[in-house]
């Protein structure tokens, strides 16, 4: 099991109305898993989403990844879990635009002062099918074109875990089929991969489902 979750609660005020966006979550995930999160808008999703990528706290419950508790991380100890074990893939893509798509995906490994950077951002795009447009800035790319670029990214550091936050919501439904497809692909060299999505054609490529309504797993 890669991934723990445990009677997880996180609320947030609204207009001074308390409202719990996560009403004790529990689920596991098994390593090499390829697993769809569902739910309409409001259901919890995104904010189990940010729990599960270590961008937030739950305020009760406990996280486990890999063995590790992280419920109680500090901010540098989840950015330190983040850039080892997790890759994120966001519908927007956000690329920077003035930059390739070569710099676009070496850019974490220069923040982290790391060598061969350039090879490294190379191979992954390799591996999404883009060697011919690694010079290229995302304004002459196509959506699909780049959300693989945004995909490289996520692999350079080799994660064992890609979160993917309605990778295919801008994207037209030939398109978004060739990026699950690849997501499948990254799914049979071994990486778990967990797709939030409210696209029920989308989740149900995938090998589960969990649906979310009003910060529960709707077991029905």
């Amino acid at each position: 099991m890669i991934i723990e979750a445990i009677s997880l609660v996180k609320t947030y005020d609204v207009g001074g109305t308390i409202v719990r966006a996560l009403d004790g979550v529990s689920l596991q995930v098994q390593e090499g898993e390829m697993l769809a999160i569902t739910g309409s808008s409001g259901s919890g999703k995104s904010t189990l989403m940010h729990i599960m990528g270590c961008l937030d706290h739950a305020e009760e419950g406990k996280y486990i990844i890999a063995g590790q508790d992280v419920s109680q991380m500090s901010k540098d100890q989840l950015a330190e879990i983040r850039n080892r074990r997790i890759g994120f893939v966001f519908q927007t893509f956000n690329l920077l635009p003035r930059m390739t798509a070569l710099e676009n995906v070496e850019l974490p490994l220069l923040y982290a002062g790391h060598a061969g950077a350039k090879d490294m951002a190379a191979k992954a795009l390799a591996m999404v099918e883009l060697s011919d447009r690694i010079h290229h800035e995302p304004s002459q790319l196509s959506g699909g074109q780049r959300q693989r670029v945004a995909i490289a990214r996520a692999l350079i550091n080799d994660p064992a875990i890609i979160l993917a936050d309605e990778p295919t919501g801008n994207l037209d439904s030939k398109t978004g089929e060739e990026i699950i497809a690849l997501f499948h692909s990254l799914n049979d060299s071994g990486r778990t991969i967990i797709v939030v999505t409210h696209e029920s054609d989308i989740a149900a490529k995938c090998s589960r489902q969990i649906h979310l309504r009003d910060g529960r797993i709707d077991n029905n």
